[in-house]
C-alpha cells in the first residue's frame, strides 16, 4: 500500500473530494445530462452492436443478443423458457458441464435460465423488464448460476472456485443486472429461488428486484447460494419470501441490500467472511440468522459477519446466532452504525437468550469476538461496544452513512450521445494495434461523447491516455490487451492505462472492461489512477465492473520449483493511485492467473505480478510482493522467495523482505492514516505448490502488516493458514492459534 494513502474504506468504499476536464477536439462543452426522452429505447438496445471475441475460431459468433431476435415475445403470457437458454447457449458456449434487453415487459418461463460463463443478462436499465416464473415452474431457480448435474450425485457444471475464468479469456465474469423476477404465481407451499448464485470472483448482481409471496410459512426465497468464492453484489431488493438470501461462500461484500417482509432477511449458512455495508430491512421475523459455533475445519458455519449502515423497522430479532458464544470466539460479529426502530433484540440466541437489547435506537460500535490493540498479542474476547473508527466526512454521505454508487448505466442518454471506438477505426480483433486509434477517439471525444468499446480485444503496445472527463462503458466486458517492447523492462514501469494526467481533476468513469497483457510484461503497469472527483462530486472518478487480469491472455508459461522463469512476469503492477488521486472502486477484480482452467485437470501455472494494487471494492490475488484485502498469496512462494523475479523498487514504496519475511504480504501499510478495514481475507494456501502447512497454519508467517506511524483500525479480517494474523514492524502481533473460527480464523477488530 503506498505511503500516500490518507482515507481509505475497504469492502465498503472511498471517494474525496474539484472541476477541470479534458475535452476532445470535436466539442467546446462538457457532455452533460443525457437528452433521451423517457420513451426513448434504452441506448444499449438500440446501438449498433459490431462486438466480436477476438479469439474464437467462429467468426460469426455472436456477441450481442437480444432474446426476442431468438424468439422470445416478452408478453407475460408465451413460454419464452427455450429462446432465453437458446439466446444464452448458442454459438457452442461454454456450460453444461462440459468445460473446466428492452422495453418494460414480462417474459414467463416454465424451467430454470441457465448462465454460461462470460455472460451478461441485461435488462432495460429505464424499464426493468420481468422474468415471471409460471406457476407450474420446474427448476432449481428462475435464473441458476451453477446447475446440478441431472444424476451427478450433486456435480455442478462449474467448480466452486474455478466458476471465474478459463486461462486464455479475461475472467469468465458474469453480471445480471436490471431485472425484475417474480415467483408469485407459484403456490406459497411450493419451493421456489429467484437466483441460484453460487459464483466467485469478478461476478456481479445490480439492480435486481426478486417478488415472492408473503404468505405465513411460505417456501418462497430470493437467494440461494451454498459455495462459491466471491463476489460483490449491490442495490438488490427482496420483497416477501422464507428468506430474502440464504447465503454459503467463502466470502462477499454486499452493498445496499433492502429485505421487506419476509420471515428473514439474510440466512447466513457458512462463510470465511461476509460484509454488508448499507441494508433495509422492514417487517421482517429476524433481520440476520446466523449458524454459528463451528470452529473448525469439519464444522464450518458463519465465521465473521461485518454489518455497517444498517436502518432495521419493525422487526422482532435484528441479528440472531444459533449457539451462543459462551465465553469464546464461536462466530465474529462487528455491527457499525446500525439504527433499530422498534426491534426489541439487537442481538439474540435461538431459544431466546438476549446478548443485547434493541428497541428504538442506535448502535454506533459493537462487536462479539476477540479484540486487540497495538503490539499487544493478548486477545480480549467482547460482547459489548468496540472501537469505533473515525470515518472521515469525505468517506460519508448526507446521511452519515458511507457513501456509494451505483454502477453507471446511462439510461438517460440518448444513443447519439455514444461513439464507439470501432467506428472510428479499432479493430478489437487481439492482433491489429489499436493504440493509435483508441488514443485518436479520447483525444476527439473524451467529455463529449461517451465512449463505447464495441465487444472485442484491443491490442495496445503504448500507454493509453484518458483525459479527465471521460467516460468509458465497455460490452461484454471489453478488453485492452497490453504487450510489447513498451512494457519489457521492470526497472522503467511504464502504464498501460492513464487514468487522468497528474494532478487533474474531473468525472472519468470506466465500466464493464477488462485490462490484461500478453506474454510477459514485467514493466506493465496496468493503471495509473492520477484523476481526483471535483468538489462536491464524490465517487465521480471511479470504475465499476471493471478488472485486471494478469498472465491468462493467449500465453503460458510454467516455472519448476525454486527456477525464475522471467516470461512468467504478467505485468509490474496492478492499479497504482498516485498522490493526488482519489477512486471509488466497485466490484473491481484484480487477479494473477494461478490455474490453467482451459487444460483437464486444471495444474497449477506461475505468473508473476508485482507491487499489487492499493485500494477496493473488489480483490486481488496472486502478486508476487503485497495485495490488498481478499488476498490468496503466490502458491509457488518461497520457491522463488520474494521479491524474486522482481526487485524491490523504492519509488512505489515497497516493502522490504528478508529470510523470514520471504512471501507475498497480504497488506502492507505504511505512513498512512483514516485508514478503515470492514472485513479483509487474508489466504496462503501453498508452500511451494505443496499443501502440507494448511493443517499446522503455517504456509506462510507473517501476512499483514502495518508500520508504527500509520493510523489503523481493522474489524473482521481472516487469514488462512498464517501464523501470525497481524503484525506491526513486521513483528508478529495476532497468533492465528488464538482465533480459530472454522477453516479460516479471525479477529473482530484491531486498533492502534
Amino acid at each position: 500500500m503506498s505511503r500516500y494513502s490518507r482515507s481509505l474504506l475497504l469492502s465498503a468504499l472511498l471517494a474525496f473530494s474539484t472541476l477541470v476536464t479534458g475535452l476532445g477536439t470535436s466539442c467546446s462543452a462538457p457532455l452533460g445530462g443525457g437528452t433521451a426522452a423517457p420513451s426513448d429505447p434504452y441506448w444499449l438496445q438500440i446501438i449498433k452492436h459490431q462486438g466480436t471475441s477476438a479469439f474464437n475460431s467462429n467468426s460469426t459468433y455472436q456477441v450481442f443478443r437480444d432474446v426476442k431476435d431468438f424468439g422470445a415475445k416478452g408478453d407475460g403470457i408465451a413460454d419464452d423458457t427455450a429462446a432465453i437458454n437458446s439466446a444464452m447457449s448458442s454459438g457452442g458456449r461454454c456450460g453444461g458441464g462440459s468445460c473446466n434487453s428492452s422495453t418494460s415487459v414480462t417474459y414467463l418461463v416454465s424451467s430454470a435460465i441457465d448462465t454460461y460463463y462470460y455472460t451478461q443478462i441485461i435488462g432495460d436499465a429505464k424499464k426493468p423488464p420481468t422474468l415471471l416464473a409460471s406457476s407450474s415452474f420446474n427448476g432449481f431457480a428462475v435464473i441458476d448460476a451453477d446447475p446440478y448435474i441431472p444424476n451427478g450425485w450433486g456435480a455442478q457444471w462449474f467448480s466452486n472456485q474455478d466458476n471465474l475464468c478459463a486461462i486464455f479469456s479475461p475472467p469468465a465474469i458474469r453480471s445480471i443486472r436490471n431485472l425484475i423476477i417474480d415467483l408469485r404465481q407459484i403456490p406459497a407451499s411450493t419451493s421456489a429461488i429467484g437466483l441460484h448464485w453460487q459464483v466467485s470472483q469478478a461476478t456481479s448482481l445490480i439492480n435486481i428486484v426478486v417478488e415472492m409471496s408473503t404468505a405465513s410459512n411460505n417456501n418462497h426465497q430470493g437467494m440461494f447460494m451454498e459455495n462459491g468464492s466471491g463476489g460483490f453484489m449491490g442495490d438488490i431488493i427482496f420483497n416477501g419470501g422464507k428468506y430474502g438470501i440464504q447465503v454459503g461462500n467463502q466470502q462477499f461484500t454486499v452493498r445496499n441490500l433492502t429485505v421487506n417482509n419476509a420471515a428473514t432477511a439474510v440466512a447466513g449458512i457458512w462463510n470465511w467472511g461476509f460484509t454488508f455495508q448499507g441494508v433495509t430491512i422492514n417487517n421482517c421475523q429476524v433481520g440476520f440468522d446466523l449458524a454459528t459455533g463451528g470452529t473448525t475445519i469439519s464444522n464450518q458455519t458463519v465465521g465473521s459477519e461485518a454489518i455497517i449502515d444498517a436502518v432495521v423497522t419493525n422487526t422482532p430479532i435484528f441479528v440472531r446466532s444459533s449457539v451462543a458464544s459462551k465465553g469464546q470466539l464461536a462466530g465474529s460479529l462487528v455491527l457499525n452504525n446500525i439504527k433499530l426502530s422498534n426491534v426489541p433484540t439487537a442481538v439474540g440466541v435461538v431459544g431466546g437468550t438476549t446478548v443485547l437489547a434493541g428497541g428504538t435506537t442506535t448502535i454506533a460500535s459493537w462487536g462479539q469476538g476477540n479484540v486487540y490493540s497495538g503490539t499487544s498479542g493478548s486477545k480480549n474476547f467482547t460482547q459489548g461496544n468496540i472501537v469505533s473508527a473515525n470515518k472521515p466526512s469525505v468517506l460519508l454521505d448526507s446521511a452519515g452513512r458511507i457513501f456509494g454508487k451505483a454502477h453507471p448505466q446511462y439510461a438517460s442518454y440518448a444513443t447519439g450521445q455514444f461513439i464507439s471506438v470501432k467506428s472510428q477505426g479499432a479493430k478489437g480483433d487481439g492482433h491489429t494495434d489499436d493504440t493509435a486509434a483508441i488514443q485518436n477517439v479520447l483525444n476527439e471525444y473524451a467529455g463529449c461523447k461517451i465512449i463505447f468499446f464495441d465487444s472485442g480485444t484491443y491490442h495496445v503496445t503504448n500507454t493509453i491516455t484518458i483525459p479527465a472527463g471521460t467516460q468509458i462503458v465497455g460490452e461484454a466486458w471489453s478488453v485492452i490487451m497490453a504487450g510489447g517492447s513498451a512494457f519489457s523492462d521492470q526497472n522503467n514501469p511504464r502504464a498501460v492505462i492513464q487514468a487522468g494526467a497528474a494532478n487533474s481533476q474531473g468525472v472519468l468513469e470506466i465500466s464493464d472492461m477488462v485490462f490484461t497483457t500478453t506474454g510477459p510484461a514485467p514493466g506493465a503497469v496496468m493503471i495509473e489512477w492520477n484523476v481526483h472527483d471535483p468538489s462536491g462530486q464524490q465517487a465521480a472518478a471511479g470504475m465499476w465492473d471493471s478488472h485486471i487480469s494478469c498472465g491468462n491472455e493467449h500465453a503460458v508459461f510454467t516455472m519448476s520449483s525454486g527456477s525464475v522463469n522471467t516470461a512468467c512476469q504478467a505485468a509490474f503492477l496492478g492499479i497504482y493511485l498516485t498522490s493526488g488521486s482519489s477512486a471509488y472502486l466497485e466490484g473491481t477484480w484484480v487477479w494473477t492467473a494461478d490455474h490453467d482452467l482451459d487444460t483437464s485437470g486444471s495444474s497449477d501455472i506461475s505468473i508473476l505480478l508485482s507491487h499489487g494494487p492499493v485500494w477496493l471494492i473488489g480483490t486481488s490475488e496472486h502478486a508476487a510482493l503485497y495485495q490488498y484485502s481478499l488476498t490468496e498469496t503466490p502458491y509457488y512462494q518461497p520457491s522463488p522467495a520474494a521479491p524474486a523475479p522482481y526487485s524491490t523498487a523504492a519509488s512505489y514504496s515497497d516493502p522490504t523482505f528478508s529470510k523470514s519475511i520471504n512471501m507475498a504480504w497480504g497488506m502492507y501499510i505504511q505512513t498512512s492514516s483514516n485508514i478503515i478495514i470492514f472485513g479483509a481475507g487474508f489466504y496462503s494456501f501453498f508452500q511451494d505448490y505443496s499443501q502440507n502447512c494448511l493443517t499446522t497454519n503455517t504456509c506462510q508467517v507473517q501476512i499483514f502488516n502495518i508500520d508504527s506511524a500509520s493510523n489503523v483500525i481493522a474489524y473482521s479480517v481472516s487469514t488462512v493458514a498464517t501464523t501470525y494474523q497481524l503484525s506491526v514492524l513486521q513483528n508478529g502481533v495476532i497468533h492465528s492459534s488464538d482465533n480459530p473460527d472454522g477453516f479460516q480464523e479471525t479477529f473482530t477488530a484491531w486498533s492502534k
